[in-house]
């Protein structure tokens, strides 16, 4: 999800991303490896793969499995990813992107579509939901990186546009092209951030207040996120207090 969506926060206290720790490592390394094929093999070198990275390490990933993605990208046999987009509808009307990178594209879409369908959406054509976000560069510090007022003043000075700040943490948000500059100045000022990369952010975020509707906008979000081809899911909605807590 974008930004600190309450959603995230449950998937975190249902352990979800321990569950799928294996899984997330293997994307976390194709896009380490597709990065590394299609710039230089050198994190400072080479943006896209520094921010790659940059995430794999956040979410824990060893230092070799990382090393491996990078050196799997420069040898002969490696795969060829292309990477796919694929826009629709879940319950309720929930925007929602996916993003994909497959060495099969009929497989892929093939197995996104049946996602849909199966869990109450509809899958719709590129460019059929993608007005509703904006494409943006996302920071994350935590709360002790300082008082929002401070973040937002170094923010400013780094040249991102916005903060959102709570008790969790401070959210960072800069035009997609200056992702890697607006990180590298925060690093000057705040320290090494917790997670630097592209989000699809929701422009205005739809409040899901029913349960039944939430619990089918949840199945399919988990049904996408567990394909090994899929590498985001973003939806624009945020979960009441009532639904984040009994879905919890």
């Amino acid at each position: 999800m974008a930004g600190h969506s309450k959603w995230a926060n449950i998937q975190h206290r249902k352990g979800r991303q321990d569950a799928l720790r294996s899984k997330l490592f293997s994307k976390l390394s194709k896009e380490i490896t597709v990065a590394a094929k299609m710039g230089d093999p050198d994190p400072e070198k080479n943006p896209r793969l520094r921010l790659a990275v940059k995430e794999a390490k956040s979410n824990s990933v060893p230092k070799d499995v990382i090393d491996r993605a990078i050196k799997k990208s420069q040898g002969g046999d490696a795969e060829s990813y292309d990477e796919i987009r694929y826009e629709g509808y879940g319950p309720n009307g929930i925007a929602i992107i996916v993003e994909a990178m497959t060495d099969n594209r009929n497989r892929t879409a093939s197995n996104v579509r049946s996602y849909f369908t199966k869990h109450g959406g509809d899958l719709g054509q590129t460019g059929s939901v993608a007005f509703m976000f904006d494409r943006v560069g996302e920071i994350m510090y935590p709360a002790s990186a300082g008082d929002p007022d401070t973040v937002m003043m170094a923010a400013l000075e780094s040249g991102a546009d916005d903060v959102e700040s709570d008790e969790d943490g401070h959210w960072i948000y800069c035009a997609d092209t200056d992702l890697n500059e607006v990180s590298a100045a925060l690093e000057s000022s705040l320290g090494e951030s917790e997670t630097a990369k592209l989000i699809w952010k929701p422009q205005a975020p739809a409040e899901v207040t029913d349960l039944e509707a939430a619990t089918k906008l949840m199945k399919l979000i988990e049904a996408l996120e567990d394909d090994d081809d899929v590498q985001t899911v973003t939806g624009n909605f945020d979960l009441s207090e009532d639904v984040a807590a009994r879905l919890a």
